[in-house]
């Protein structure tokens, strides 16, 4: 921060040290005022990272009462605040009251210009540092994307929108497989969120049994049934400010779906047993694996709870449509759970990056993960095998295709189409193709094509 971009807020009702003070500290922006009341409007106003205060301001001038509430208005509405209270007073108790408060340092008149350009430039420096300091803790816990390997330009674009969709405050349903990260996506919703500093709060509605789902959700006053010995806050209430996971809601009970229908559109709750009903300010976000109009036109999910749900749906894909992650996660991984379990692994060997490449993945990331730690803990190394994955073959898919067996067989299905559409005309079918006659017959022989000569069929060889 430049000198000439420090706000300066000095609290001085003595006009003649006002003008002192502006000379003194003529490289600041300086901004004045004389009594709390006013204070405390520069302060909302300009934001000033140090405030140098008299404890002695109107209408209490002699006395250090008026002073002291103003220094505690202050810190209260900016604890980060840095203020050096100047007090007349020649003992010190009055002083050391005031950093018993909270200010950052005290200086006594009268006043030596030096002396108070340190202090005033050390009070900076320290609040520079100390913002510098939660900027970098803040940007350390609001990098939830920060965990998500995006290689493919599916999940960078899935990642770009999860970016633009936390700003807004709109209930999201995230769709993808078991395994693909759902609530990672949830907690990255929240983090990049204006909630991020309030409660996150998951609950799995797959894995609570029904009679007990709407009092963990909604919460039960005392006595509301046998057994409810005490008043207990539900998940909706303890998200308040925040944002709250209902993960797997297709697995909601109906009669609760109806329930939460009505509290995404009143935002409030009424605990079990209870009469009063509670607003609360939360963000939902749903996760689920199935299908949800499916089960809607099964009569297993309600059709306006879907739409409540689903203002912005988000779909992850499955580890085995996310071109390139593979090999990445995987190395990823090994790096994470090498380092927690203190052992020197190099990476992966040419075995076990074949076996991950061809492996189908229907655990998605979290199968993945599961494997590279269990073979991080078994492996003898230097490097994590096939073997050590546990990946013998089953579960794999075919090896990758060359590049030229991709074109010959585009080139083949292209051919065979084209015949049957110019029925069997090979001088039609050149023309469908945009290339010569003899073009057509090279390829015919060298993708072993052959043209029935009473029929429109061509037959791949």
């Amino acid at each position: 921060m430049a000198d000439e971009a420090r706000k300066l807020l000095i609290v001085e009702d003595d006009r003649g040290l006002q003008k002192q003070l502006k000379w003194c500290f003529d490289g600041y922006d300086v901004v004045f005022a004389e009594d709390r009341e006013s204070a405390l409007g520069e302060l909302r106003r300009h934001e000033p990272a140090v405030v140098l205060q008299d404890l002695g301001l109107p209408p209490d001038p002699e006395g250090v009462s008026e002073g002291f509430k103003t220094l505690q208005e202050i810190l209260k509405s900016r604890p980060a605040t840095k203020v050096i209270v100047v007090t007349g007073n020649e003992t010190r108790d009055n002083a050391l009251k005031a950093v018993g408060f909270g200010a950052y340092d005290f200086y006594q008149k009268p006043v030596d210009v030096d002396v108070l350009q340190l202090l005033v430039n050390r009070a900076f420096t320290l609040f520079e540092l100390e913002a510098e300091n939660r900027r970098l803790a803040h940007e350390e816990a609001r990098s939830p994307l920060a965990g998500v390997i995006a290689v493919s330009s599916q999940m960078q674009e899935l990642c770009r929108k999860v970016e633009k969709v936390a700003a807004v405050d709109v209930t999201t349903l995230l769709l993808g497989e078991s395994g693909t990260g759902k609530e990672l996506f949830a907690k990255a919703l929240h983090g990049l969120s204006p909630r991020a500093e309030h409660r996150f709060i998951a609950i799995n509605c797959a894995a609570i049994p029904e009679n007990l789902l709407e009092s963990e959700l909604f919460g039960y006053e005392k006595g509301a049934y046998t057994g409810a010995h005490k008043q207990t806050i539900g998940k909706i209430e303890l998200a308040d400010k925040g944002t709250l996971l209902l993960d797997e809601i297709g697995d909601m009970p109906p009669a609760l779906q109806a329930k939460l229908l009505r509290f995404l559109q009143e935002r409030t709750v009424e605990r079990i047993g209870g009469r009063k009903e509670i607003p609360v300010d939360v963000r939902v976000v749903c996760a689920t694996n199935q299908d949800l109009q499916q089960l809607i036109s099964e009569g297993g999910f309600r059709e306006d709870l879907y739409y409540r749900i689903s203002e912005v749906t988000l779909k992850i894909p499955p580890l085995r449509e996310r071109a390139g992650c593979r090999v990445v996660l995987a190395r990823h991984f090994l790096h994470v759970h090498a380092k927690a379990m203190n052992k020197s692994l190099r990476g992966l060997s040419d075995d076990a990056v074949d076996a991950v490449q061809r492996h189908a993945w229907p655990g998605n990331v979290r199968e993945l993960e599961n494997r590279i730690k269990g073979a991080v803990a078994i492996s003898d190394g230097p490097m994590v095998s096939a073997e050590d994955l546990g990946l013998d073959g089953e579960g794999m898919q075919r090896n990758l295709p060359t590049l030229r067996e991709v074109r010959e067989d585009a080139e083949r299905r292209a051919m065979v189409d084209a015949l049957a559409a110019a029925d069997g005309n090979v001088s039609r079918a050149a023309k469908l193709l945009g290339v010569s006659r003899p073009t057509v017959y090279d390829m015919l022989q060298r993708l072993e094509i052959t043209v029935p000569a009473t029929s429109g069929e061509a037959e791949i060889g």
